[in-house]
């Protein structure tokens, strides 16, 4: 965990993360190198084993759409956290890892939702003794004159020891050059990182490439950050599945026709925003607007009795007024 980890990285590159699984399924720590030699067949780490500690976090990865690589990135921490504690029982060296983190990705990908499930990791396994997530942005963090900034800043770090500083579109902090009072603040996180050092992990979160900007604007910022995640955009098939979800857990159902027109709309919306599509936040808001279009349906529909319990629960195409942006 010493350099650049990313997410995105091919299997060959990620293979000591494997040879991490094969220790955790050995009977007792090893004492010699765990390297596995090639022609030996490496367990791939999905589906992901079922440890104690891991298992409340692996079924809330679990009921995440799509994202394999952040869900195998997530349990190589885990992994890593455990061999570490293997070692320090019996003597070996295991401290000196760095949890900083970057996540790169459009709105709605699921940045902090991830966030929400690591700092419960970091909790359970003890890296972190609250493992709450203070979650804030720019407007949180610059003041309005000089040494403003910085006192804002320290009393966030200072609310986030413990648990997880999650700065969501970070690059923000770098847009007004050097007088700006953004600056202040990406100096004073350097300072508290160095301070506080593993007693609180700050996350910088974004558009990859304004992130990539952000972090050429201090020279301390890129070794600081050694697990780099990228949040790629949910396909077409995967943001009906998260509309199915969303839908289920309000106890709706959507018809077939539905389904067909919310399809069309996503691939017309998704191709005509390019970067700015927000993913599985767009689709919230059209479920929630076609909640509301049905009862209003449904009112006027039934005025001298009441639906049935299917068409309450049913929203039909027409529910779904898909005319501009939602």
């Amino acid at each position: 965990m010493n350099g650049r980890v990313t997410a995105s990285e091919s299997r060959s590159e990620r293979r000591p993360s494997r040879q991490i699984n094969v220790v955790l399924r050995s009977a007792s720590p090893p004492l010699v190198s765990t390297a596995v030699p090639e022609r030996d067949p490496v367990p791939s780490p999905s589906p992901l084993p079922q440890h104690g500690l891991f298992q409340e976090i692996q079924k809330e990865l679990d009921q995440l759409v799509g994202l394999d690589q952040i869900k195998e990135l997530v349990y190589e921490i885990y992994a890593l956290l455990q061999v570490a504690q293997m070692r320090s029982e019996i003597g070996l060296l295991s401290g000196g890892h760095v949890f900083h983190m970057i996540f790169k990705g459009n709105p709605g990908t699921g940045k902090t939702t991830v966030a929400r499930i690591i700092a419960k990791l970091f909790q359970k396994m003890g890296v972190l003794n609250k493992g709450h997530l203070i979650e804030v942005e720019r407007a949180d963090l610059v003041g309005e004159y000089i040494g403003h900034t910085a006192q804002k800043t320290r009393d966030l770090v200072k609310k986030a020891i413990g648990g997880i500083l999650f700065i969501d579109e970070a690059y923000s902090l770098a847009r007004g050059g050097e007088k700006d009072f953004g600056k202040e603040a990406i100096d004073t996180l350097v300072k508290a990182m160095e301070d506080h050092k593993n007693q609180f992990i700050l996350i910088l979160a974004g558009y990859s490439d304004e992130i990539d900007f952000f972090m050429c604007s201090n020279p301390g910022l890129h070794s600081r950050f050694p697990i780099q995640m990228d949040f790629p955009d949910y396909n077409m098939d995967q943001l009906i599945q998260i509309s199915e979800l969303m839908a289920k857990e309000r106890d709706y159902i959507l018809m077939p026709q539905s389904m067909m027109k919310l399809r069309e709309h996503l691939q017309v919306e998704k191709e005509s925003q390019l970067h700015a599509f927000s993913n599985a936040r767009y689709v919230r808001n059209l479920i929630e607007k076609s909640i509301r279009n049905q009862a209003v349906r449904l009112l006027n529909q039934y005025v001298a009795g009441n639906p049935s319990k299917l068409e309450l629960m049913t929203l039909r195409p027409e529910d779904f007024k898909l005319v501009g942006k939602q």
